[in-house]
């Protein structure tokens, strides 16, 4: 195993756990190591810090993984750590919700990997080179613990093009999963394309919120902005709103969308599918002098990294303005910012910006945040990146 030596001074976060050490942290390396390969990280006075996965191509040049020089990174180690993340989540499924995160990457000591289940069938993300060497064992794993009909890789990321991986999409043991899987979540079933839908083919990391927004909108006019398969739509009709209107951009994600309203029986009569540009939309709306009683913005991620905050502040507090001026007094808004850059005190201060922009008063009645099986590491800061705010107009 090559050794690593970081720079006087740069030891402190590895110390403490935080599983990222960048390229500038590294003051020399014992011999050339391929890309994701295993090494040893030790400080200045030779001591050792950590285990961790190497990679040259990427600013992220070691992720760290095990802190006890006693262990070692072999098939068993990657087997017991894919073992534990599932076995936390087990008690999630039940007749109500076959669909949840199986492993969250760094939160799970797996920095790289991501794994959703949905029914019968796993959708996997590889986002590293060390973790693309051991994909074998890890399928395996996925295949003993969980038996499912089939494990489908979408690892189509642009965080591939920093670890020197080529985007790779396809089957990788079973069954090829059908056009559309049928899956529940908070009782509600959903048609999910995996192989052709966004990210993994499904966003499971708004179970909790739809089910808690669904609480406010019995008999209430509820607008779904950014719907994407219908989370918020269907967990409305679910809860008695009086109607949904729900809007994405995505000609796939509305059609899926009826289908899911149908699936469910749902009145079709009380629903409205818009594909159009979501703040095009709440122009017109806005024109047309439409009110709606709850609104719900769940756009996509506006600031991927610090350098983006400010430009996504502006874009956040120009969706949140148009929403809230289609609320009346005692109206609802839920919106979202899935940004990691974006923390919820930022957040806080950019809805409150837009509230002023749009003359109106304002209180935050709930703060939303990661279902569990989104876990946030306490020295992997950076997982928490969803964020909500439930909003009363005055």
């Amino acid at each position: 195993m090559n050794k690593i030596i970081l720079n006087k001074g740069k030891d402190k976060a590895a110390w403490q756990l935080h599983p990222w050490l960048f390229s500038g942290a590294i003051a020399s390396i014992s011999a050339p190591t391929p890309n994701g390969d295993i090494v040893s990280v030790y400080n200045q006075d030779q001591e050792f810090i950590a285990y961790g996965m190497y990679n040259a191509n990427s600013r992220v040049a070691v992720r760290l993984l095990e802190w006890d020089p006693r262990k070692e990174i072999n098939e068993q180690w990657w087997r017991e750590r894919l073992q534990k993340a599932v076995n936390h989540r087990r008690h999630l499924l039940h007749d109500e919700n076959n669909t949840l995160r199986l492993v969250f990457a760094e939160a799970d000591f797996l920095p790289g990997l991501i794994a959703d289940k949905y029914a019968d069938f796993i959708s996997i993300q590889v986002h590293a080179a060390g973790i693309e060497k051991i994909k074998p064992i890890l399928v395996d794993e996925l295949n003993k613990l969980l038996q499912p009909k089939g494990i489908y890789e979408r690892s189509d990321l642009k965080s591939r093009e920093h670890e020197g991986l080529a985007d790779t999409n396809g089957l990788l043991s079973g069954e090829m999963p059908p056009s559309f899987v049928d899956i529940i979540e908070n009782g509600i079933h959903y048609q999910v394309n995996i192989v052709e839908g966004q990210k993994s083919g499904f966003y499971c990391d708004q179970r909790d919120n739809r089910h808690i927004t669904a609480k406010y909108v019995k008999g209430k006019r509820v607008l779904d902005c950014f719907c994407y398969s219908g989370g918020f739509t269907l967990n409305a009709f679910r809860a008695g709103a009086a109607s949904v209107t729900s809007v994405d951009s995505s000609a796939l994600a509305i059609e899926t969308l009826k289908s899911n309203v149908a699936a469910n029986g749902f009145d079709a009569e009380k629903h409205h599918a818009v594909q159009s540009d979501v703040n095009k939309y709440l122009r017109e709306l806005g024109e047309q002098g439409e009110v709606f009683d709850l609104i719900v913005l769940d756009p996509p991620k506006y600031a991927p990294s610090r350098s983006t905050l400010e430009k996504a502040s502006r874009a956040y507090k120009d969706l949140n303005r148009r929403g809230l001026l289609l609320l009346k007094s005692g109206g609802l808004l839920a919106t979202f910012s899935c940004s990691g850059a974006m923390d919820i005190d930022t957040y806080k201060q950019v809805i409150a910006w837009a509230a002023l922009d749009a003359g109106k008063e304002i209180q935050f009645i709930y703060q939303y945040g990661q279902p569990e099986d989104h876990p946030v590491r306490a020295s992997f800061p950076e997982g928490e990146y969803l964020k909500g705010l439930l909003v009363r107009v005055l």
